[in-house]
């Protein structure tokens, strides 16, 4: 029998080969069997189009699946928030219940739940299937809405995610205003979303979307999982929002919470009928220990439907082109990884693996893949689980892309730790370009988790204090000039190292200031932190632009020279004693003069024949620095050794800069 191509690919695995092929032949079985019963995995994954409420023809119909149950009703604004026999739902087969309805009997914007009753007791709750739901402004109470998906007419036709290396701005719209408050979907259209699309980036990833009844769990305890945040608008103006990016040409993913659930009852599913256990697992297994949430049990097949469902809901309801999801590390380990150090192999395949959690995501996988071949998924996954992003006809689990966490634990423990004397080039490169060979990754240096209270952004490790006082263009500042520097080297080697993707969270590209502190008790439930300062960036009297400007034309390396094409760098020197460090990319030879003292003149390194023009320099002006190097030079690669000798770049590399050149072939001897 033919190994896994992933074993093929990885002899480390041979002794797991057992255990990789029970996972890829379990996935097959359950998807022929889903298929079975609904023609395809797409078609079973409809359950959003035959629960909840849906307008027909002559009125609406509502279906539940509340196994438990001994009575349901429909309860609301029409009802006065009584149980009324003419809104009471029928009991069907397998645990369904129904109700049809005339026009009149219910109305679009109208509040209202479902009261069901259940062996030894009765609760309201929101519908699990819930297109809508909104919170009353003086009881903070939620309620389901009634609403029309019609309503909205898709302007950009045809449009399908054209990216292979997504460029993603991680945005949250409700801290994307500069007022103190929370921003809409509306306004992020309006004044956001004009500067990505400026800035560079080709793909937008929303966090926050799903409906959750905190605040300030950034969107992570999710309780309505078809329902998008009414906190920020309509489903209309969310809608909209994509249709906008689409139309210019931006991709947009969402964070897909599918690892855990709140645990509220009325607005979420902790004890939907009466039955703790109906979509979570039963016992000790229910609640996770770090996140204060329910577990979904995986192995159920009316789960898996739900949230293949919702898998497919928002990609085809809202147009949406892939999913970042969310704790994927907590779903693949029965411990949620929070006991294991991942130093071998065999932490990997110990039996410690959810099965039933990975058989849910290998399908989730293919169904997305069905659903739209261009979307993409891109997993938070820390433990480094072999084949995770590699596809499931491999023997993976299927997943595009994977984070690559390690990068920014790495930042912050080199910054925090290190002095910049110590900063080791060889170590640097080697953490930024760890990663298996066949598992496309997203690098960043930093991403919301950085931004958060109780942990610091890259630029406030780097400037501290000194930030509210010499951000003015008039200051000098050494520990502003050093940060600044630094700021911009960080993210060009991480870019230019990464390994199919990169990432950057919402302001973190022109240094915002401070931390994200979202309103609640402790800070006497104020917005100051939770938001945006797009004023500074705007204010030509303050620095903060030039970090812009930098990140600008860093990305333009990839839009310009196809710089991620090229899947592996190619080490030209790295120098511990010198902190510098040089690779070539597509074309493209990057060079870094990570020392915090010396500049070098004439420095050696060498490279393939050629011509080789600057493109970007960290050291440039505009970008806040000296303007140590001279643009409009050609530096020629000078050959040493006669005809068999090597070929050298001779450059002048100033302190804290990083050069990028530009390679021109020599001409061919052919060429007249």
């Amino acid at each position: 029998m033919t190994k896994p191509i992933i074993v093929q690919e990885d002899p480390w695995l041979d002794p797991y080969e057992g255990i990789i092929r029970s996972r890829y032949e379990a996935a097959n079985r359950k998807k022929k069997s889903f298929e079975a019963i609904s023609g395809s995995l797409k078609n079973f994954a409809s359950g959003y189009l035959y629960y909840g409420l849906h307008k027909t023809d002559k009125g609406w119909v509502f279906r539940e699946w509340a196994p438990n149950a001994t009575r349901l009703f429909l309860v609301g604004e029409f009802s006065n928030w009584k149980d009324e026999e003419a809104y009471a739902l029928k009991p069907l087969s397998n645990g369904n219940w129904e109700i049809f309805l005339n026009n009149g009997q219910i109305e679009v914007g109208q509040r209202f739940k479902l009261h069901i009753y259940w062996p030894g007791g009765d609760g309201y709750r929101i519908p699990a299937y819930a297109y809508r739901c909104v919170q009353d402004e003086q009881s903070k109470i939620f309620d389901a809405q009634v609403w029309n998906p019609q309503s909205y007419t898709w302007k950009t036709k045809n449009w399908h995610n054209k990216y292979t290396h997504p460029i993603i701005y991680e945005a949250h719209i409700g801290m994307a205003s500069e007022e103190e408050k929370v921003g809409s979907y509306k306004e992020f259209s309006e004044i956001v979303l004009p500067r990505i699309i400026k800035a560079g980036y080709n793909t937008l990833q929303f966090m926050a979307i799903q409906e959750h009844p905190y605040y300030g769990s950034f969107g992570y305890h999710v309780s309505n999982f078809f329902a998008a945040s009414s906190r920020f608008g309509t489903p209309d103006e969310l809608k909209a929002l994509i249709d906008e990016a689409h139309a210019a040409g931006i991709a947009v993913i969402m964070d897909l919470v599918h690892s855990h659930a709140v645990k509220n009852e009325i607005e979420g599913l902790g004890n939907f009928a009466g039955d703790p256990a109906q979509y979570f697992h039963p016992g000790p297994k229910r609640e996770h220990v770090a996140w204060d949430s329910l577990c979904f049990d995986y192995g159920k097949d009316q789960v898996m439907h739900f949230l293949l469902s919702n898998c497919r809901f928002w990609l085809e309801e809202y147009h949406f082109d892939g999913y970042r999801f969310d704790g994927v590390t907590s779903m693949l380990y029965h411990d949620h990884g929070l006991e294991r150090s991942f130093t071998s192999y065999d932490y990997y395949f110990d039996g410690g693996q959810d099965s039933d959690a990975i058989l849910y995501l290998t399908l989730a996988n293919e169904l997305i893949h069905e659903v739209d071949p261009h979307a993409i998924s891109i997993a938070e996954e820390m433990s480094g689980m072999p084949g995770l992003a590699e596809p499931c006809s491999k023997g993976g689990i299927g997943f595009d892309y994977r984070l690559a966490m390690g990068i920014p634990d790495y930042w912050i423990k080199l910054i925090k730790e290190r002095s910049d004397e110590s900063w080791n080039v060889s170590e640097l490169f080697h953490e930024l370009t760890s990663r298996r060979a066949n598992e496309k990754t997203i690098a960043y240096a930093e991403s919301h988790d950085q931004a958060l209270v109780g942990d610091k952004t890259i630029i406030f490790r780097l400037l501290d204090k000194e930030m509210y006082w010499y951000m003015d263009k008039a200051s000098q500042n050494l520990i502003i000039d050093r940060g600044i520097a630094l700021h911009k080297m960080i993210r060009l080697v991480t870019f230019s190292t990464s390994g199919g993707g990169y990432l950057n969270f919402m302001g973190n590209e022109f240094g915002h200031p401070e931390w994200i502190d979202f309103p609640r008790e402790g800070n006497g439930w104020s917005y100051k932190y939770a938001r945006r300062q797009w004023s500074l960036l705007d204010n030509e009297a303050l620095k903060f632009h030039w970090l812009a400007d930098f990140d600008k034309d860093m990305l333009r390396l990839h839009t310009k020279s196809r710089l991620l094409d090229a899947p592996w760098c190619n080490k030209m020197l790295d120098n511990p004693a010198d902190q510098v460090l040089a690779y070539e990319r597509n074309g493209l030879l990057f060079v870094f003069n990570f020392n915090p003292q010396r500049s070098f003149t004439d420095y050696g390194i060498q490279v393939i024949p050629g011509k080789y023009r600057l493109v970007l320099d960290t050291d440039e002006k505009k970008y806040g620095g000296f303007g140590n190097v001279d643009h409009a030079i050609t530096y020629f690669a000078e050959r040493h050794g006669g005809v068999s000798g090597s070929n050298w770049l001779r450059l002048y590399l100033p302190s804290r800069t990083a050069l990028v050149f530009k390679h021109i072939p020599p001409p061919s001897i052919y060429e007249v």
